[in-house]
């Protein structure tokens, strides 16, 4: 049951209908996040596809929405790059907003410090920034034996960033944080407290051979 609230000087119309919400002051959201992702208007277009099933495969995504997610924010990064390029080299938007722009991409090692420029942002790439994930770099590092362990390593708290350590596969690691990705203090590989399999194989006597569980423990915290 809705209540019929009626105008002064007209006695049929509700309110609820003679008043149109995007005409007046608009409809209040109550929504507090934005859309973190676009999907394909073309869901079964071959070519787009086979070249997410390959970034999927290259660098250990969960899903098609990682590849999405990313080309998301690279559309955004590229539209507002080519709308301060519509304005005048002398305005001020273009040259605050401009640097700003130009100096997060240099800082999180998507342009080189001889790009300073906005059609290099026009440039920027999917890969580009699936390189600068830690889940990457974990394993251009070395610290990984393969793109998939360094997800695993990185979910189950092994990996830290400077003094934090960083549960998160699709972080982007700035330039000068680069350096500091090591394992925990507090994982095994680390220094840390070892494993729950090796804990266990040392309570139960030490070098007993547990047929199958041999190392397991090491990837535990």
């Amino acid at each position: 049951y809705s209540p019929m609230i009626f105008i002064s000087g007209s006695s049929s119309i509700p309110l609820r209908q003679s008043l149109n919400p995007s005409a007046a002051m608009g409809k209040k959201s109550y929504v507090n996040y934005g859309k973190s992702f676009r999907k394909p208007k073309r869901p079964f277009e071959k070519e787009r596809l086979d070249s997410e099933m390959k970034i999927i495969g290259e660098y250990g995504l969960k899903n098609k929405r990682e590849v999405w997610r990313v080309n998301y924010a690279l559309a955004k990064i590229r539209t507002a790059a080519r709308t301060l390029l519509t304005l005048d080299e002398k305005s001020e938007q273009r040259m605050f907003q401009g640097d700003a722009l130009l100096r997060r991409m240099i800082r999180l090692g998507l342009l080189l410090e001889s790009e300073k420029k906005l059609d290099y942002v026009l440039g920027l790439t999917t890969a580009k920034i699936m390189e600068r994930r830690l889940q990457t770099k974990v394993f251009k590092l070395g610290l990984a034996k393969s793109i998939h362990h360094a997800r695993t390593l990185i979910r189950q708290r092994h990996i830290r960033v400077g003094k934090q350590i960083c549960d998160i596969p699709s972080f982007l690691v700035r330039l000068d944080s680069e350096k500091h990705i090591d394992f925990a203090l507090t994982s095994p590989f680390g220094g840390g407290r070892p494993g729950r399999v090796r804990r266990r194989k040392a309570a139960a006597g030490g070098g007993k051979d547990g047929g199958g569980g041999g190392g397991g423990g090491d990837d535990e915290d």
